[in-house]
């Protein structure tokens, strides 16, 4: 049986590699149930199968810059490669998450994001997208659709290509801004266009600021000083794989990730959460994280806070409300289930927080946090009644209806 990128879930589905889009079309036609895999960076049975599982970085990468300033990508294409070629034509992105490693398509599919006041999720770039239906035929999400069916969690079909915007393309610089008081988190994000705050729950945070150039950027930030070097590392546990910082410019592509293209995404032996609160809620969600961090520190590698922008898509858990993120790299250990990840739930429930679909929770009312989700299993459903693209999963979190 194969696993996620991380070995913490092992799927229960056979895995086809389509040689081609017929190929998968054809996959499709022929199967009772079926779902899409990507560059498999989930850390539950989100993308599982009762039928069979399609691996879409089997099929060939493309990137097509059009001359209206958009792109046309395959969905199983990373979005780093997808970025060196837009940088080589001149062209970028608005932003990028932490791992280049990810593919587009699975990406947008679960809401995932980087981080900025001003800056939506991955998926507030989608203009349109192709899909294979139940059916096994090709058709074009564009428009009006997009906000309903562009975070779908493969529930109404496999996506093969997507179109995205894109703007000229620009430097950034990276620095980091050490022994930031955790308090004091929620005032610095505006510091720079991309701003990450990395902590292990002790008081303290490194600040990382991602700003677009030209631009000049602060010595210190409420107190924190800027480290004028360039460390390879963000904790003694994830080390040798980061992106370049001490202010050093470079292309968005090289600056906007924590973590190198040519290297191990992460800490690699991990399980992820996050959560999603009110923007407005940040400094009381911030705090109440804090009260537990005796408690969750010991199966912690890192904690890592950030900002998206509010968007429209149905099912993004920045639908409707600026956010903050507050993600937990933990260690593969025991008790990291059991005590950890339900501390952090339970000091995050009052703020009405939303869990990333990709990554491990046990929320299980998600209708009280998911203001469309009714809306979007309804369609979902509507689009593929015999349930091909459905799963135990998708049923469970609400996606998918049961019969």
């Amino acid at each position: 049986m194969e696993q996620d990128w991380a070995g913490t879930y092992t799927y229960t589905a056979p895995v086809v590699r389509p040689r081609d889009v017929a190929h998968l079309q054809e996959v499709v036609r022929g199967a009772t149930a079926v779902r899409a895999l990507g560059t498999r960076h989930t850390f539950n049975g989100l993308a599982d199968s009762p039928g069979v599982l399609v691996d879409l970085t089997a099929l060939p990468d493309r990137v097509d810059v059009r001359p209206d300033g958009t792109v046309a990508v395959t969905a199983g294409t990373t979005f780093g490669a997808l970025a060196r070629e837009l940088h080589r034509q001149g062209r970028a992105l608005h932003n990028l998450g932490s791992l280049p490693h990810i593919s587009v398509g699975g990406a947008v599919a679960t809401g995932t994001h980087g981080s900025g006041d001003r800056a939506g999720a991955l998926a507030t770039a989608v203009r349109a997208f192709t899909v294979v239906g139940p059916d096994g035929e090709l058709r074009t999400v564009q428009g009006a659709d997009v906000a309903a069916q562009a975070v779908s969690l493969g529930a109404l079909g496999v996506v093969t290509e997507l179109v995205l915007a894109t703007e000229p393309t620009y430097d950034v610089r990276q620095d980091v801004y050490r022994g930031l008081a955790t308090a004091d988190v929620a005032d610095a994000f505006g510091a720079g266009d991309s701003v990450s705050a990395f902590t292990r729950w002790d008081g303290v945070a490194d600040l990382w600021v991602k700003t677009r150039l030209p631009a000049r950027v602060p010595d210190a930030v409420a107190g924190a000083p800027r480290d004028p070097e360039s460390r390879d590392r963000i904790t003694d546990e994830i080390v040798g794989n980061v992106t370049p910082q001490g202010g050093e410019p470079g292309p968005w592509h090289e600056r906007l990730p924590h973590f190198r293209h040519d290297s191990t995404p992460s800490n690699g032996d991990e399980v992820q959460s996050e959560f999603f609160v009110d923007r407005a809620d940040a400094a009381a969600a911030i705090a109440a994280v804090a009260a537990v961090g005796d408690r969750i520190r010991d199966h912690l590698v890192v904690g890592e806070l950030r900002t998206v922008a509010a968007d429209d898509l149905w099912l993004s858990m920045a639908h409707g409300r600026d956010s903050l993120a507050v993600h937990f790299t933990w260690r593969r250990a025991a008790g990291t289930h059991e005590v950890a990840i339900p501390a952090v739930q339970e000091a995050l429930a009052p703020f009405g927080a939303r869990p990333h679909w990709g990554k491990a929770h046990t929320v299980h009312d998600l209708p009280a946090v998911v203001p469309r989700l009714a809306q979007a299993r309804e369609l979902f459903d509507s689009l593929d009644p015999a349930g091909v693209f459905s799963s135990p999963r998708l049923v469970a979190l609400g996606v998918r209806s049961s019969s």
